[in-house]
């Protein structure tokens, strides 16, 4: 059954929420190697797991925070959106390392990300 596994609080001023959510939650935020303006949130230890997240710069004033799911078939996933009546928001995105990342919306306007994690590649043979 799809999942929430990611979250993205999206901010008008990062260095100041890189703060705020590190000094009240304790959370664990890093800039992210993929892109300066995207800080990878860690929420969670080996003791208290939690979901992972990010910290991104504000593209929506309706939506600042952003539930990704994960799914089987980004494809297929996506399909069925827009059969139920939501839209896709923008085109797929291959997130090295990850996978695939498309945002979507529901028929209400609430906007969500689905992600289509990538096989684990088989260890090399030494």
């Amino acid at each position: 059954m799809p999942n929430v596994v990611h979250f993205e609080i999206c901010v008008d001023d990062l260095p100041a929420a890189v703060r705020f959510y590190a000094n009240v939650f304790g959370w664990k935020i890093e800039r992210s190697e993929e892109g300066a303006n995207y800080w990878l949130i860690t929420t969670g230890d080996d003791t208290d797991a939690g979901i992972s997240g990010a910290l991104t710069e504000r593209f929506d004033d309706l939506n600042p925070t952003i539930n990704t799911i994960d799914v089987e078939s980004l494809d297929r996933s996506a399909r069925k959106i827009v059969e139920e009546g939501g839209k896709i928001l923008a085109p797929k995105v291959m997130v090295i390392g990850t996978g695939h990342v498309q945002y979507c919306q529901d028929p209400e306007g609430n906007t969500f990300g689905i992600v289509e994690f990538e096989e684990p590649s088989p260890p090399e043979n030494s």
